[in-house]
C-alpha cells in the first residue's frame, strides 16, 4: 500500500515538474502579440469569432468551414477566448499554453499506465513538452486545433489504457468520445486507430494470435476516420495549392526528404521557420535515393528486432502513419512542411529512443546515473532552444525576418513582412518585399494584393491595377478586388470600366449591395447619357436600401438621384428629405447639407450629375 502511495506522489510531482518546465518556455508568450498570418481569418478579423460564443455561434462552428476546415470545438475555443478576454493576445497565447501543458501531463499519465515506467514515461512527456519543434503549435494561435486535438489525443490514450485494463461497453465508449472531440478538433487524428493498433502490438500485448479481433475493434474507430477524411478532403478541394497543382512525383519526392528532414530537426532543431517553401522540382536526385534507402533500412531493422526491442516497429510506424495526412502527398497550401506537423507523430521516435537508450545500458555499472544526467542535460538544451525559438513569435516581424534568414525563395515570409511594413507606411520597403514575393511565385495572390495595395498608396495607379488584375486572373470570383478595381477605374475616370466590373460583382453576388449602390449612382448622375439608365438605377437603389434595412443615410441620396432622373421629383424631393433625418441622428451634418442642396435642384425639376464621372481619355 505504501509503496503505491509513495508512486502516486511521484507521478503528482512529476505532473508538477512538466507544467513548471512548459511555463518556464512558454510563459513569455503572454507578453506576445497576435501575428499576420492566419490569426486575422482564425481569429481576430472573423466576426463570427469575435463576437464570443453564442447559441448561433456555436450552431454555425458545426455547420460552417472555418478557415478551409471543419473543426467546430477549435472554433468554439476560440469563440470562448473572445468571449472572455477579447482580443487580448497575451490570453489568448496562455489558453495554448494551458493547453499543450495539459497535453504533455495526459501523455506521461497515458504512457505509465501502459508501460508501468514512469521515469522513461516522465522523460517522453518532458521531451514532447519542450522541444523546439513544439514552439510553433504552442506559440502561434491560429495553431490552437494542435494543442486542443493533442488532448484530446492523450485522453483518447489513457481512456484506452482503462478500457484494457477492463474493457466494456461503457469504457469503449469514452474512448470514441475522446477521439471525436480530438477530430472535431483536428482532423489529422484520423490515424488515431492505427496507434491504438500499434500499442495493442507493445505495450499492451495484446495480439497473441488475436490481430482479426483487435482490428475489429477499431471498425467505429475507423469509420469515425473516414468521415473525418472524406469531410475534409472536399472542404480542401478549393483550397489554395490543390492536389493537381503540383505532379504527383514531386510530392512523393518531398515527402521522402521530409519524414527525414523531420528526424534530422528533432536530433538537431536548428534555423527552424515559421514556414518552409516547398522544393517542387529542385531536389536533388541523390538526396531523394539516400533519404528514401535510409527510411527502408530503418523499417527493415525495426522488423528484423521486433520480438527482442518491440517498442522500436511500435514508435517507428507510429512516427510514419502519424504523418501520412500532412506529409504532402494531398498537398494543400505551398509549403513544404512544417514543424507543427510533427506534433504528435514524434512522439513515436522518443518512446523508441528512450526505451532504446535505456535498453542498451542493461549491464551498465554507472547505468542509472549516467542517464539521469544525459537526460537533464538533454532536456536543459532542448530547453534553452525552446525558449529561443519561442523569443522569434513575439511579433510579425520579428517572425518573418527571422524566417528570411534562415531560408531561402521564401515567397511567403517576403509578403507577410511587406504587410507589416504596409501598416508601419514603409512603402518602399513594403513594395521591394512584395515585388520579390510575386517574383518567386507569380501565382501568390496575396502579396499582389497587398503590392497593389501598397503602390496605390504609393500613387502607383497604373502598376497597381496590373497587379489587381493579375490577382482576378488568379481569382476571378473575388468580389472584394472587383469592387475595388471598379473604385480605383472611377477614380482614373475610366468609368465604363468601372461599371464593368461592378456588373462583375453582381453577376458572381447578385445581392452585394456595394456594387448595386454604386451602379445605381452612376447610372442615376453620370454626365455620358449612354450610361444613364434611370429605371435600372432605381431598381439597384432600391435592393440596397433595402438590403441595408434603411440605416445608411447615403442610400437616400442614391436612391432619390435615382428618382430624379427618371422624373419622379415629388418621390426623389421625399427620399432627400428621409436622408436628411437619418443624416442628423447619425451626426453626418456634410451629408444633411448635400443633400438640401440636391432637394433645390429636385424642386426645379431638374436630375443630378455628377461631374467626377465624366470618362477620360485614355485607359490603364
Amino acid at each position: 500500500m505504501g509503496a503505491r502511495v509513495n508512486r502516486c506522489w511521484l507521478a503528482v510531482g512529476m505532473c508538477f515538474a512538466l507544467a513548471v518546465l512548459t511555463s518556464l518556455v512558454f510563459g513569455q508568450t503572454l507578453w506576445h502579440d497576435f501575428i499576420n498570418y492566419d490569426d486575422p481569418r482564425y481569429v481576430y478579423e472573423n466576426t463570427k469569432i469575435t463576437g464570443g460564443v453564442s447559441i448561433s455561434g456555436i450552431a454555425w462552428a458545426f455547420t460552417h468551414i472555418h478557415s478551409l476546415n471543419w473543426h467546430p470545438l477549435t472554433t468554439i475555443s476560440h469563440m470562448l477566448d473572445c468571449q472572455l478576454y477579447g482580443l487580448k493576445a497575451g490570453w489568448h497565447h496562455f489558453t495554448n499554453v494551458c493547453l499543450h501543458t495539459l497535453a504533455a501531463i495526459l501523455l506521461l499519465l497515458a504512457l505509465q499506465q501502459m508501460t508501468g515506467a514512469i521515469w522513461r514515461s516522465a522523460f517522453v512527456a518532458a521531451v514532447f513538452a519542450i522541444h523546439p519543434l513544439r514552439v510553433e503549435s504552442v506559440a502561434w494561435i491560429a495553431e490552437r486545433k494542435d494543442v486542443l486535438s493533442g488532448v484530446f489525443f492523450m485522453l483518447t490514450l489513457l481512456a484506452y489504457a482503462y478500457y484494457v485494463r477492463l474493457p466494456g461497453v461503457s469504457r469503449y465508449l469514452v474512448v470514441i468520445s475522446m477521439f471525436a472531440c480530438g477530430l472535431m478538433s483536428k482532423p489529422m487524428l484520423v490515424t488515431l486507430p492505427f496507434v491504438l493498433l500499434l500499442l495493442d502490438y507493445w505495450p499492451l500485448d495484446r495480439f497473441k494470435g488475436r490481430l482479426w479481433k483487435r482490428l475489429a475493434e477499431k471498425i467505429p474507430l475507423l469509420a469515425l476516420s473516414a468521415v473525418s477524411s472524406i469531410t475534409t478532403f472536399l472542404v480542401q478541394k478549393a483550397a489554395v495549392g490543390q492536389t493537381e497543382d503540383l505532379p504527383i512525383l514531386e510530392r512523393i519526392s518531398n515527402a521522402v526528404v521530409s519524414y527525414v528532414l523531420y528526424i534530422w530537426q528533432m536530433l538537431w532543431p536548428v534555423n527552424l521557420a515559421v514556414f518552409y517553401p516547398h522544393p517542387e522540382n529542385r531536389l536533388p536526385l541523390w538526396e531523394i535515393v539516400s533519404c528514401l534507402l535510409l527510411l527502408i533500412c530503418i523499417t527493415v531493422a525495426a522488423i528484423v528486432v521486433r520480438k527482442q526491442r518491440p517498442y522500436l516497429i511500435t514508435g517507428w510506424l507510429w512516427y510514419l502513419g502519424m504523418l501520412v495526412p500532412v506529409i504532402g502527398l494531398v498537398q494543400v497550401g505551398w509549403q513544404g512542411r512544417a514543424d507543427r506537423y510533427t506534433y504528435l507523430p514524434q512522439i513515436g521516435l522518443y518512446i523508441a529512443l528512450t526505451w532504446g537508450a535505456a535498453d542498451l545500458t542493461p549491464l551498465y555499472r554507472h547505468r542509472r546515473a549516467t542517464l539521469t544526467t544525459a537526460a537533464i542535460l538533454v532536456i536543459a538544451a532542448l530547453s534553452s532552444c525552446a525558449w529561443v525559438q519561442t523569443s522569434y513569435w513575439r511579433d510579425s516581424e520579428t517572425l518573418f525576418r527571422h524566417a528570411l534568414a534562415v531560408t531561402t525563395n521564401n515567397d511567403v515570409a517576403e509578403n507577410n513582412l511587406g504587410i507589416v511594413f504596409l501598416g508601419q507606411g514603409k512603402l518602399d520597403e513594403a513594395i521591394s518585399l512584395l515585388q520579390s514575393a510575386v517574383d518567386l511565385r507569380p501565382d501568390n495572390s496575396p502579396a499582389h494584393e497587398n503590392l497593389a495595395k501598397a503602390l496605390l498608396q504609393k500613387g502607383q495607379v497604373t502598376d497597381a491595377l496590373i497587379h489587381y488584375r493579375k490577382l482576378l486572373e488568379l481569382e476571378p470570383n473575388n468580389i472584394e478586388v472587383h469592387n475595388i478595381v471598379g473604385t480605383v477605374l472611377i477614380q482614373q475616370r475610366q468609368v465604363k470600366e468601372g461599371v464593368e466590373e461592378w456588373q462583375k460583382v453582381l453577376a458572381i453576388q447578385p445581392d452585394n449591395g456595394n456594387a448595386m449602390s454604386n451602379l445605381a449612382w452612376i447610372f442615376a448622375t453620370s454626365p455620358d447619357q449612354s450610361l444613364r439608365d434611370g429605371p435600372k438605377a432605381v431598381e439597384l437603389a432600391e435592393q440596397a436600401l433595402r438590403f441595408s434595412a434603411g440605416r445608411i443615410p447615403i442610400l437616400f441620396r442614391t436612391l432619390a438621384a435615382a428618382y430624379a432622373e427618371s422624373g419622379r421629383f415629388a418621390e426623389a424631393i421625399q427620399t432627400a428629405q428621409r436622408g436628411i433625418e437619418l443624416a442628423n441622428s447619425q451626426g453626418n451634418s456634410g451629408l444633411a447639407t448635400e443633400l438640401q442642396g440636391n432637394i433645390a435642384l429636385y424642386q426645379e425639376r431638374q436630375p443630378l450629375r455628377d461631374p467626377s464621372l465624366t470618362n477620360g481619355s485614355s485607359s490603364p
